[in-house]
């Protein structure tokens, strides 16, 4: 399917919410006003959430700890059977579904918990899960579905009856407007023909939640049976990390779906997507916090043990600089967590900015952690755990978590596509007001209309961000030593505000085309976004020593603002789209010679075109 880069934008921009009816602390602080009274104090759950989170928890634990081997997992490449049987017999697979259906009914704080704690023993079954629950079936039927899909999906999946999410295509990854399968309505049924690419749990789904274009209607979301005829598992991919992930390629060749099983409204399919991963993002977060948290430990206690020139490691100021920096953000992604889990059970709050910072900050930030502990490690951290317990020593899978965690670098929208999301929602206040001044297709009459509504929105706005609290020695003394760092965050969020109005004046409609300049404005929004979360979370945190890991973070991040800040308009983006142009153009093609290219023959892009399938159905059902 050919689509121009205008209708592509237009059907991304048809599906994000357009109102803002809750209040939101990333649109505000991307506005330069820092409202720390919606993050402050911490909201919290209830006494009752808390006890039945703690006490899922317990039972979590003692699973984890007696039948989950990460080893054998990875050795395999596969969950066995019986591990897969115990979760489900522990209700695992309905932590989010409500009581009503069968579901444990955790809240978000807690879900993530148990995501980090069965993540930390498995990254592969932490994937499993949160597929499963966090965009799988439940939380779109949950959110938009109909109280009969409600009675009929939802207790299947808290019994445990796997789902997955299929939206991805060969040749379509975030760009839906180019969607290749098709949903022919015909009678009271659907025919469903199309290929599916990256089918997290699709290979042992029971379930699944399918995207297709209806004719003349648009993208719409399917309830669809995972065994129906015509449905073919074609393979089930091997990647890099996550090896028991049980992801594949799904082929559907004339699947009659019943139209009482389409999810909202036809059309409706990207729009409840998008509301879907609003909460749902955050289970990445979880599964980065956890392993970052563990990266933790190997650092320390390896850096305490291992002796170099008479001291240990961890004491030289080579290594003791990764420690810190370990710890330090261990403990923001965490807060950074908590804060947007409790402002997303609260409810009471538009979340799609910090759930979406959440994503990009921790996914970012955890390889980088992981990254660290392998240089820690030295050539132990290249080596598999199963090497070193094979000559004797304990077996630290450090390479594997960083194999593992490469993948949320992309899952669930890529960083890119992140920066690009965010950066959307961050100037939304501006194009709402000033859209048509830029719009090269708006009228006259339009643009002369706009520009009186942006006449007004700016001459009060701008005001704003001259002056602030973080200019006063006294500002935010509540919060003790860490008073000096939310000042820091009220400065910059109104200096970010500026230079991005300083940009939409300077490039008007063609920023948009400004892509590093704009994950820049992101990435500060999000370094502001952690540094008030640890803050907050350290004001009401009893452990003793929070205070000072938070000094510390707060430390390392305003460096990282002040270079970004710095590199808004002191960088080569000008130059190096250039020179990316002449090497795509094979100007530089002689640069590659010499080399041998041990790829294996076959086209860029599998064919996806509408056919039935010839490969053998490896789809592989769970037992129940």
């Amino acid at each position: 399917m050919t689509v121009d880069e205008r209708a592509a934008r237009q059907v991304a921009e048809q599906a994000r919410e357009t109102r803002w009816q809750r209040p939101s602390f990333g649109k505000e602080l991307f506005l330069g006003h820092f409202r720390i009274d919606l993050i402050h104090p911490h909201p919290s759950g209830t006494a009752e959430d808390r006890e039945r989170g703690e006490a899922f928890l317990e039972k979590l634990r003692k699973f984890t700890e007696s039948h989950i081997d990460n080893a054998v997992i990875e050795r395999d490449a596969q969950i066995p059977d019986d591990v897969l049987k115990g979760l489900k017999d522990l209700g695992a697979f309905g932590m989010k579904i409500k009581p009503e259906y069968g579901g444990i009914g955790l809240t978000q704080v807690y879900y993530n918990k148990a995501l980090m704690l069965v993540g930390s023993a498995s990254p592969a079954l932490g994937a499993m899960l949160s597929a499963h629950q966090s965009i799988g079936v439940p939380q779109p039927v949950a959110m938009f579905g109909s109280p009969e899909q409600k009675q009929e999906f939802l207790p299947r999946c808290a019994k445990g009856e796997i789902t997955a999410f299929l939206l991805t295509e060969p040749d379509v990854g975030s760009d839906p407007a180019r969607l290749g399968t098709i949903a022919t309505p015909d009678g009271d049924d659907y025919v469903l023909d199309g290929v599916k690419l990256w089918t997290t749990n699709g290979v042992v789904a029971d379930l699944l939640v399918v995207m297709a274009q209806v004719p003349d209607k648009g993208i719409t979301a399917f309830v669809v049976e995972a065994d129906a005829e015509g449905i073919t598992v074609e393979n089930r991919n091997a990647f890099m990390g996550l090896r028991g992930l049980e992801n594949g390629v799904t082929r559907f060749h004339q699947v009659r779906v019943p139209k009482k099983n389409v999810i909202g409204r036809e059309g409706a399919g990207l729009k409840i997507a998008l509301a879907t991963l609003n909460t749902g993002r955050l289970s990445l977060p979880a599964l980065c916090a956890g392993s970052a948290k563990w990266c933790l430990k190997i650092a320390r206690e390896w850096s305490g043990a291992r002796i170099q020139w008479g001291l240990p490691v961890g004491k030289h100021e080579a290594v003791a600089g990764k420690i810190a920096y370990i710890a330090a953000t261990a403990y923001a992604l965490e807060a950074v967590l908590d804060l947007s889990s409790e402002l997303a059970d609260a409810g009471s709050h538009d979340i799609r900015i910090e759930a979406a910072l959440a994503k990009l900050y921790a996914s970012e930030k955890a390889w980088l952690v992981a990254d660290e502990l392998v240089q820690i490690r030295g050539g132990r951290g290249y080596e598999t755990a199963e090497s070193q317990a094979a000559r004797g020593e304990r077996g630290i899978a450090a390479e594997q978590v960083l194999r593992d965690l490469r993948i949320n670098r992309i899952f669930e929208g890529s960083t890119e596509i992140m920066h690009l999301l965010i950066a959307r929602e961050a100037v939304d206040a501006h194009l709402s007001v000033a859209g048509d001044i830029i719009d090269p297709d708006a009228d006259r009459q339009a643009k002369m209309k706009a520009a009186a509504k942006a006449g007004g929105f700016y001459a009060k706005w701008l005001p704003t961000l001259v002056v602030g609290k973080g200019q006063t020695p006294a500002g935010y003394t509540e919060f003790g030593p860490l008073a000096k760092h939310l000042r820091f965050v009220e400065r910059s969020a109104r200096k970010l505000a500026r230079q991005t109005f300083y940009a939409m004046s300077r490039w008007q409609g063609k920023m948009e085309r400004k892509q590093r300049f704009l994950s820049r404005i992101v990435d500060i929004g999000a370094e502001l976004f952690a540094i008030s979360a640890v803050c907050v979370r350290a004001a009401q945190d009893k452990n003793p020593n929070a205070q000072a890991l938070a000094d510390a973070f707060a430390k390392q991040a305003r460096i990282r603002v002040d270079e970004l800040f710095e590199k808004l308009w002191k960088n080569t983006d000008d130059s190096d789209q250039v020179l990316a142009k002449q090497v795509l153009d094979g100007n530089y093609a002689w640069l590659e010679e010499g080399v041998v290219d041990s790829s294996i023959p076959g086209g860029w892009i599998a064919d996806s075109t509408h056919h039935e399938s010839t490969a053998d159905n490896v789809h592989r059902p769970t037992p129940r």
